[in-house]
């Protein structure tokens, strides 16, 4: 049993991958090299950070067994979001989430991006799978195009599931802050009802000059205690851009006070995570 490390930091959004897993059907990335727990753990490390999240990548579909072996082995330091199979029997995931939460599972994670169509987030098998996260306690993260969650979102809500938003919450680069969907991102986080990772800034135009400062300043007002910090290590379709401690400066840089910056890098993301 591993002894429990003092926290001093928590990454909230990572990835480890092996390129010879089986991959899903309808893909928009793929992992380009063999990218193990202990690496991430040396990353971390390097950096003086000693808590980590693991995000399942959405290229393996509901196979969550590098991820699940991972927290097997790393069980006070490692968290993970998986993909569940909405397919299953009741009965069947639910026996599966609890077996996984046991693991460190905290959250059920909706990647939706890219897709031709969307899965129908009010059929009975996703209404099945969000009763199962409210009463098993795991978090929906959502990753899904700003126009779509303006439907999705709410529906989500309306479970009682806490709702994890991906990267800003992913807002049109061309709206900003003004987008609608982003809007509702304020007035969720303002009711304590939406949690947001501050993350992947680079999706949103940052390497090409676009300022994340607004976003931060707009989503610390509305509520800095469901805040949370993440570097998407190994950054797919993004590698080789920048550096982890880009990663770290780009968010801590825009975050004024530093009292609400240890919350989202320590104490918020404790709480979301159970650490």
């Amino acid at each position: 049993m591993q002894e429990k490390q003092v926290v001093t930091g928590i990454d909230c959004h990572a990835h480890i991958m092996a390129v010879d897993l089986p991959l899903a059907p309808e893909i928009h990335s793929r992992p380009m090299r063999d990218v193990s727990a202990e690496e991430y753990l040396s990353v971390l490390g390097a950096h003086g950070i000693s808590h980590g999240v693991l995000t399942a990548p959405s290229f393996y579909g509901p196979n969550n067994t590098l991820l699940l072996e991972a927290l097997r082995r790393y069980p006070n330091t490692l968290r993970g979001t998986i993909i569940a199979d909405p397919s299953l029997s009741k009965s069947d995931l639910e026996r599966q989430l609890l077996l996984m939460r046991e693991l460190g599972v905290v959250g059920i994670r909706l990647n939706w991006i890219k897709k031709k169509s969307i899965p129908d987030i009010d059929s009975p098998e996703y209404r099945t799978l969000l009763g199962l996260a409210k009463d098993l306690g795991l978090h929906i993260e959502l990753f899904l195009e700003d126009h779509l969650q303006e439907y999705i979102v709410p529906q989500i809500l309306a479970s009682g599931a806490t709702v994890v938003l991906d990267h800003f919450g992913n807002p049109d680069p061309k709206l900003g802050i003004h987008s609608p969907s982003f809007q509702n991102t304020l007035r969720g986080l303002d009711a304590g009802k939406v949690w947001v990772k501050l993350s992947a800034p680079y999706r949103l135009g940052h390497l090409n000059g676009v300022s994340i400062k607004p976003y931060i300043d707009a989503l610390i007002a509305a509520n800095p205690k469901q805040l949370v910090w993440a570097s998407d290590w190994p950054w797919l379709s993004h590698e080789n851009l920048f550096t982890y401690t880009d990663c770290i400066d780009w968010i801590q840089s825009a975050v004024d006070d530093p009292a609400i910056w240890e919350d989202i890098f320590i104490n918020n993301p404790k709480t979301l995570f159970h650490f």
